[in-house]
């Protein structure tokens, strides 16, 4: 019976920082188990994710196809630190070198790995074969629609690379020779569809065989500057690294997402990339607010979490006066909103003969970054919680 403690031999390739870059780069689709040895939820999953592996590889036997990797992060920090693993076994997605945003967050099962790796190879692209069929066009959705002459170019290719990496935040379609042509007029041809009936289409102007610019174009379209939060996505946002900037408002209440919306494109554009835009329906996230000493009754409320403390933006009302709003997230950058908690008002902003105020106790803290445990991995958390 020693056949059944002995699987078939796997092909889990083993990342280190000598060959991390090569092996992903050339990897259509690579699904890396970033582990620690001495974490049991890593142990329980290594011989799942060697047997999905194996079933894998029968059905996409090309070896760049789809990769199997894995990342011991004790003896690999700094690949580690490079993706931001702070849980293991963590499963991250890998195309063509790309790390996705949404790991993997399904069943460790062999049959649920297998599913989603059959899922990820799927063509992200539906093929119309009618114009009438863009007139019909889901517009809560965003569109993302290429107009090509033929499906073997340059151009199509890399149309359906960035598809496969951006397939999640928007709906990409494609049409090809007499069926594009009324929109090939002056040659191959992208477009945005934004979401609401009478939202104008915007067009890619530039090169389509430049791959870092059609999908620089295209994910701006597709993931809009500010996000909305929920219980689903708290924990893959958290990851990104970056601080949240959150509107927390009644689900009904537009008017106040509206304005949120153009004072944050208006005033903190340029703070894209370190700070994340994001809003959060009271009543689901009443938690978040009990931190801030709030209620859904306060609402709309404006915060900063700094993955260290929660920071209250002082009125709403505020928020159309010109660099307000930038000036509460730069003060955040400096290191201001933080000291002022703990010490009181910066002298410099202290009225004359107006007194400082002591500030013993300290902001609240972190609402978010436990949003969403799993209960699949070990977390920095989770060891916290049980001390």
């Amino acid at each position: 019976v020693s056949w059944l403690f002995n699987p078939t031999r796997s092909e889990i390739t083993s990342l280190d920082s000598g060959n991390i870059d090569d092996i992903l780069n050339n990897a259509d689709v690579a699904l890396v188990n970033f582990y620690a040895d001495w974490c049991r939820f890593s142990q329980m999953l290594h011989p799942i994710f060697e047997e999905a592996s194996n079933v894998i590889k029968e059905e996409y036997p090309d070896r760049n196809q789809v990769v199997f990797a894995r990342v011991d992060c004790d003896q690999h920090s700094d690949i580690a630190q490079r993706y931001r693993i702070s849980k293991y076994p963590t499963l991250k997605l890998f195309r063509n070198g790309m790390m996705m945003k949404r790991e993997y967050r399904g069943q460790r099962s062999v049959t649920a790995i297998a599913d989603y790796i059959r899922q990820q190879k799927s063509n992200p692209i539906q093929e119309v074969q009618d114009l009438e069929e863009i007139t019909a066009l889901d517009r809560s959705r965003r569109n993302i629609v290429g107009y090509f002459e033929q499906k073997d170019s340059d151009n199509y290719r890399t149309f359906e690379r960035v598809a496969n990496i951006l397939h999640d935040d928007c709906v990409f379609l494609s049409a090809f020779g007499d069926i594009s042509k009324p929109e090939r007029f002056s040659g191959d041809n992208v477009i945005y569809k934004p979401p609401g009936d009478n939202a104008p289409d915007m067009v890619y102007l530039g090169s389509l065989t430049n791959f870092d610019l059609v999908y620089a174009w295209t994910q701006d379209k597709c993931v809009p500057l500010v996000r909305e939060i929920t219980f689903e996505n708290g924990e893959e946002l958290t990851e990104e690294g970056l601080p949240f900037l959150i509107l927390f408002h009644m689900k009904d209440d537009l008017e106040s997402l509206e304005k949120f919306q153009q004072e944050v494109a208006r005033q903190l554009i340029s703070e894209k990339g370190t700070i994340n835009f994001l809003h959060a329906d009271c009543d689901k996230f009443r938690h978040p607010l009990l931190h801030i000493q709030k209620t859904p009754a306060d609402c709309p409320v404006i915060a900063i979490d700094s993955f260290r403390h929660m920071y209250v933006f002082p009125d709403f009302s505020d928020l159309s006066i010109p660099g307000k709003l930038k000036q509460f997230v730069l003060d955040l950058h400096s290191g201001k909103l933080h000291r002022e908690f703990h010490h009181g008002p910066d002298p410099t902003d202290v009225a004359p003969g107006q007194a400082i105020q002591d500030l013993a106790s300290s902001p609240p803290e972190s609402s978010f970054q436990k949003l969403a445990p799993s209960e699949h991995r070990y977390t920095l958390l989770r060891e916290k919680d049980e001390l």
